[in-house]
């Protein structure tokens, strides 16, 4: 028993450290007859990883140290990004250099240019920026032609892609955003774990205090006797969490309401470990739907996050915006649809309710809380 807890414990973490920082990268190339123009957002711990940046190796990167590596950083890049029209190459050069900062670091600002030998109809875009460093990486696109604008990742497994420059329809721009949901929810680890942290007592339920009754393995805890009100108790708590970050995402995806990034993902780091408290000290044992919902509405602010990196088309606003809603829903429902007949089936015995429920809630409270340290104090803990 103690074993399989110290092995949950090391994959968790192991997971929570890739979860915290995800390798991913802002590409925006826009298309106009027969010339390319881009921006290109690359995390400067990533460089640092790549290339070395920190010079004097304080483990702080500053701007000398990225100014003095500008040529460094555009070749490293542009030589792991093709673009070609129809068939032919279109050579990138940089033309400018900044940085900017993103939810979770700062990054260098690579902007570019393209000069192809004619106009096409055809985009072919080769992308492996990190992959041989970090299967994870992934890269993601904004692609803008004759006002419209689509939405793409680069993968290993989807490293060159092909697009049709013509005007997209609302429905291909509806599937693009519904597609980057539902992987952002699945690469989501802090969304991910909050939702099982209230998940994780669907299937028991509360028994009288110091009393062990049947079904139970645990003081103060025992197993359903039914499908049918862990289902329920599901529902409500999806439902609500789907209700309030809906709510937050669209106000600011719209623009309506502003948060500074770093106390959302503070809040949203403080929103797991209360979760996880709550299972191991119990305030909350009935309507737990309504902790879903008040810090569904913080987690809303961190899914407009990455709306707003991926970039809104202002001619299909409303359509993307519940396009990228809706393929959250999606990907939440699959975990859930994965996770509750699984933990019905286990719900009596002692792996799940020690080791998965109280041995999980434990390490998901610790977790949070490194995380909610990095993000609250601008610390490093956890070295990737």
């Amino acid at each position: 028993m103690i074993r399989a807890a110290y092995c949950l414990a090391l994959a968790l973490f192991t997971c929570s450290a890739w979860a915290h920082k995800p390798s991913d990268s802002y590409l925006s190339i826009e298309v106009a007859g027969d010339r390319l123009s881009g921006q290109w957002d690359i995390a400067l711990r990533d460089l640092d990883f790549a290339i070395g940046l920190d010079s004097s190796g304080d483990g702080e990167i500053t701007w000398g140290e990225v100014r003095g590596r500008h040529n460094d950083i555009a070749a490293y890049a542009l030589a792991r990004l093709t673009a070609a029209l129809d068939g032919a190459a279109c050579p990138l050069q940089a033309t400018q250099h900044l940085v900017d900062l993103h939810s979770d670091g700062t990054y260098a600002v690579i902007r570019f240019e393209g000069r192809c030998a004619k106009p096409g109809s055809s985009l072919e875009l080769g992308y492996n920026l990190f992959f041989d460093l970090d299967p994870q990486h992934k890269g993601l696109l904004r692609l803008q032609y004759a006002g419209t604008t689509r939405a793409a990742i680069f993968s290993p497994e989807t490293a060159r892609q092909t697009f049709e420059l013509k005007q997209a329809s609302r429905f291909t721009q509806f599937i693009d955003y519904g597609r980057e949901g539902v992987w952002h929810i699945w690469k989501g680890f802090d969304h991910i774990l909050f939702l099982l942290s209230l998940l994780l007592p669907a299937v028991l339920i509360p028994a009288a205090k110091h009393a062990v009754p049947h079904g139970g393995v645990i003081k103060g805890w025992r197993a359903v006797d039914e499908f049918k009100p862990a289902f329920w108790e599901v529902f409500q708590i999806v439902t609500a969490f789907t209700i309030a970050h809906s709510i937050t995402l669209s106000l600011a995806a719209l623009g309506v309401i502003t948060l500074p990034t770093r106390l959302t993902e503070s809040a949203i780091a403080l929103s797991v470990i209360l979760a996880a408290l709550n299972n191991l000290y119990p305030l909350f044992q009935r309507r737990r739907w309504m902790v879903a919902f008040a810090f569904g509405l913080i987690h809303g602010f961190g899914f407009a996050s990455v709306l707003a990196d991926l970039g809104l088309p202002p001619d299909a606003l409303l359509l993307a915006l519940v396009g990228f809603n809706l393929g959250v829903e999606v990907g939440q429902l699959c975990i859930v649809s994965a996770f509750l007949p699984t933990a019905y089936v286990l719900r009596r015995t002692a792996l799940y309710q020690r080791v998965v429920f109280i041995g999980g809630s434990a390490v998901i409270c610790v977790i949070a809380l490194v995380w909610f340290l990095e993000r609250a104090f601008n610390l490093k803990l956890l070295v990737l």
